[in-house]
């Protein structure tokens, strides 16, 4: 059975809340938050923040028959009007080498560009060396933007961002 993106819903929301917490656990320095802090949230915690995402922030996650494997969020940058921050990427080590993470990351190129983001940025632990080759295939770039990561200010964080190319828009031939 083939690996299905589905958009993170307050109806799949202990679907995402599964994933989150095994990606946090699993690889903690590549995200800002923790284990500890968010295996705090109760279920009704996680089905209102998918409700707070609203329409102008997604995610997806990655479903292998019923059991999530992978994920990834888009919200807009609020300090940089037309770009967009990829967060929350994570796609199980057992499904690493797939073309997976490209998939999800083409699924959050898509969404942002249909919404009319011309770019689409991140932050990468400078630890998370496969991290940053995945997104140098991908089509990231460091900016030369650092900062310390929240988690441990010993490590840096780099930015990385990709043009976003705008949907074609279908004209009648005449």
């Amino acid at each position: 059975m083939p690996i299905e993106l589905v958009p993170i819903t307050p109806e799949n929301a202990l679907l995402f809340k599964e994933v989150r917490l095994r990606a946090l656990k699993t690889d903690p320095s590549a995200f800002g938050s923790t284990y500890a802090k968010e295996s705090l949230l109760d279920d009704a915690g996680w089905i209102q923040r998918i409700r707070y995402w609203g329409e102008y922030r997604t995610g997806f996650l990655a479903l292998d028959g019923d059991l999530p494997c992978g994920m990834i969020a888009v919200f807009p940058d609020e300090d940089n009007p037309g770009c967009a921050q990829l967060i929350s990427m994570w796609v199980a080590p057992e499904h690493r080498q797939t073309g997976l993470g490209r998939h999800l990351i083409d699924a959050a190129k898509s969404w942002a560009a249909s919404h009319a983001f011309r770019e689409l940025r991140l932050f990468v632990t400078c630890i998370n060396k496969g991290a940053i080759e995945f997104y140098i295939r991908n089509g990231f770039a460091k900016t030369g933007r650092v900062q310390p990561y929240p988690n441990d200010p010993n490590v840096i964080e780099y930015e990385m961002a990709t043009a976003l190319t705008p949907p074609r828009t279908a004209y009648p031939v005449e």
